[in-house]
């Protein structure tokens, strides 16, 4: 267990939200990986557990109202049905104005990546007037599934119309502001053999990011896409001290 979570992060605490969460990532043992996705994103949101005030605004919301008032890793945010797979965040952060969703990537958009598989459901008529964006994203994957090959637009569109459900249905979210925060990597070389990772693939990646968000720009469902390095970076010259070792920490551990 102390070996798996940086100093400061509530180990028991972020085991528990993995182990209930799908997939289990801890007990398969993915979690342990030296590419691990989740660990990274674990040990640099699951820190503010139990400090969420302690968490400065995220780039590109810092309109928003903060401090933030909660966060929690691996949620389960829900399509406006029952039955099937519902999207899970890597962290959910409400502040007093908006409802902000972290999807975090690592080695992910430089591995082979498969189609998307999109059910007829995602064409029900719930998604309101404002989501002609991810729409689009949606019907274009239906169209050609490798429209994008480094970018997993398929899982972000589903996780914006979760989240767009989730700020309109009676619950704690409700009237919150929806923000879809894509939070990535741009490791330098693999773990395993020190291979550098193909800069094309990074540049591709970008490219998309940026295409994606001009294809969703002005939709209910914000979309701001933020690299680790920013991030940290804004956190190690932030004035907590706590939060700029934590950030150094993160930095020197996983070299996002």
């Amino acid at each position: 267990m102390a070996d798996r979570f940086l100093p400061g992060v509530p180990g028991r605490q972020v085991a528990a939200a993995f182990g209930a969460a799908p997939g289990n990532e801890i007990a398969s043992g993915k979690f342990d990986s030296p590419e691990s996705s989740a660990a990274l994103a674990a040990n640099t949101l699951g820190f503010f557990l139990n400090r969420v005030q302690d968490l400065p605004p995220l780039p590109g919301c810092e309109g928003e109202v903060w401090p933030a008032r909660s966060l929690a890793l691996e949620a389960t945010i829900r399509f406006p049905w029952r039955g099937g797979r519902h999207p899970v965040l890597d962290c959910l952060v409400a502040t007093p104005s908006a409802l902000i969703g972290i999807e975090s990537k690592r080695y992910e958009p430089f591995r082979k990546k498969v189609a998307p598989s999109l059910s007829e459901a995602y064409w029900r008529l719930c998604w309101g007037e404002r989501m002609t964006g991810y729409e689009g994203v949606r019907d274009r994957l239906h169209q050609d599934s490798h429209a994008y090959l480094r970018l997993d637009a398929a899982q972000l569109f589903k996780h914006a119309f979760a989240l767009r459900t989730d700020v309109h249905r009676d619950g704690p979210h409700k009237g919150l502001r929806p923000i879809l925060f894509y939070l990535y990597a741009e490791p330098d070389t693999r773990p395993f053999d020190g291979r550098e990772v193909d800069r094309s693939a990074k540049a591709r990646h970008r490219e998309e990011v940026e295409t994606f968000a001009l294809a969703v720009a002005g939709d209910e469902v914000a979309f701001v896409a933020c690299p680790y390095r920013t991030l940290l970076g804004r956190w190690a010259s932030g004035e907590r001290l706590a939060v700029r070792a934590h950030a150094q920490m993160v930095l020197e551990r996983y070299s996002p």
